[in-house]
């Protein structure tokens, strides 16, 4: 324990995981440190830490012993411009990769978070449409087993072929098979022209842009209960092919172009306390998916061209409050959501779908046309918020209107995970809901960890 001692420190009042508070803290300084640091620590349940933006996403540690801080695992330890590669230590901010001179990681994620902390959670933006996720973007890792083992996958070659792709696998895990100590990144050339194309448009116009092969960097939805959703398009590339095309674009939604992204670009659509949810679905399901989580008062924005939605619901109010219909004009919430728009609103499904399955206030369209809000009293789910949302009866509308979302996803082909939600909300709900292959994921963590000490409880199924 005299080594553990040395690499720890007690932990302080803001040494939390979901509410959860560890016993012991260690900031390691380097990856032989970081195994020292792990194996000294064998029986001591574990937990990562990097920039902390998504630390309360997930179900809280079953335990928590000791927060391993990656923040002096920090800088880019090469730049190989001619390769287009970058490798970086866990902990870099991902700020300092978004200003590489010339070339870029096209990785969306707040200016606070860590290339370690995005890759364990697969984080992505808006630009997943054309390049893709953090697994498609991370072509070679190093990492420490919970066992203090030093391991290495993949390499410094954008076409690396040799071994087991171990990357993908610790992609996504969220810190349940080990620390992540360096990451290697495939960089694309810096556009040297970009433009936005904002417009009041249905979900179902996105089809269009789609179709109309336009080579879009990003194609986003913003959609909020008593208001008109509202696409916004990216498009990158030479100063004359930029033009061309969002002038195009702009004529095809009858928008506007713009340099500068919307307000709400980029930003989730839940406040801080509040409930968000990842939703995915089938392309031609997106408007119908929409159209069902504003029907149960949430604020949607996410990708209609990938299938990637985040719906928000706004943070339980116990108090009565002129609000009964979610995150709105007229709701309290709405003055606390940074993202927040006028002409965000309602959606509806494509021509000859439904709402999957519930009356709601979406907006009636065939998805080739303006939408406009109808009225919610038809609607036969409460939304989570207005009198009563911060009591029981306030968590058990939260949990069917969760419900409501998930058999919305199946439906549509793809499925809901409650990223995070507020504590008394939180207790009450399958935060992963159902997943396939969780057998196998059981395998898989028994083979890495198999006293599960790593973030125990955090993932799919209690793993």
């Amino acid at each position: 324990m005299a080594a553990l001692d040395e690499l720890t420190t007690p932990a302080g009042d803001g040494d939390t995981v979901c509410g959860v508070r560890a016993r012991l803290v260690a900031a390691p300084a380097d990856t032989a440190e970081a195994a020292a640091l792990i194996r000294a620590a064998q029986g001591l349940s574990v937990v990562i830490r990097g920039g902390g933006t998504k630390l309360d996403w997930g179900p809280p540690p079953r335990e928590l012993d000791l927060i391993i801080d990656t923040r002096r695992l920090s800088g880019v330890v090469e730049h190989a411009a001619g390769d287009l590669i970058t490798v970086v230590k866990a902990g870099t901010p991902m700020s300092e990769l978004h200003g590489l001179p010339g070339q870029q990681l096209a990785l969306d994620a707040p200016a606070g978070a860590t290339a370690g902390g995005t890759v364990a959670a697969n984080a992505s933006g808006p630009r997943r449409l054309r390049y893709g996720t953090a697994r498609d973007l991370l072509i070679g890792i190093t990492v420490v087993r919970p066992d203090g083992t030093v391991t290495k996958a993949g390499g410094k070659v954008v076409k690396n072929v040799a071994g087991y792709d171990l990357g993908k696998l610790y992609t996504g895990a969220f810190g349940t098979l080990g620390l992540i100590t360096e990451c290697v990144f495939r960089l694309h050339p810096a556009p040297a022209a970009a433009a936005f194309v904002r417009a009041v448009a249905p979900p179902g116009q996105a089809s269009k842009i789609l179709a109309g092969q336009f080579a879009a960097s990003a194609l986003e939805v913003n959609a909020a209960p008593g208001a008109e959703p509202e696409l916004a398009v990216l498009v990158e590339g030479t100063p004359a092919g930029v033009r061309e095309r969002a002038a195009a674009i702009a004529a095809l939604l009858d928008g506007e172009v713009s340099e500068q992204a919307p307000d709400w670009w980029d930003v989730s659509p839940w406040p801080d306390g509040g409930v968000g949810i990842k939703l995915t679905g089938r392309l031609s399901q997106v408007p119908a998916l929409v159209a069902t989580a504003v029907g149960a008062g949430a604020t949607v924005r996410g990708s209609a061209g990938a299938g990637v939605l985040y719906a928000g619901f706004p943070a339980p109010n116990s108090s009565p409050g002129p609000a009964t219909t979610g995150i709105g004009p007229s709701s309290p919430a709405s003055a606390s959501s940074s993202a927040t728009s006028t002409s965000a609103g309602d959606s509806s499904p494509t021509a000859g779908s439904t709402s999957t399955g519930t009356s709601s206030p979406a907006a009636v369209s065939t998805g080739a046309g303006r939408s406009s809000p109808v009225s919610s009293s038809a609607s036969t789910v409460s939304p989570v918020v207005g009198p009563g949302a911060g009591t029981a009866e306030g968590t058990v509308e939260a949990g069917r209107a969760i419900e409501l979302l998930r058999a919305a996803a199946v439906r549509a082909g793809g499925h809901a995970v409650v990223l995070t939600a507020p504590a008394g909300v939180r207790e009450t709900l399958d935060m992963w809901g159902p997943i396939p292959g969780l057998a196998l994921m059981r395998r898989v963590k028994d083979q890495f960890d198999p006293d599960h000490r790593f973030a125990p409880g955090r993932f799919v199924g209690g793993i």
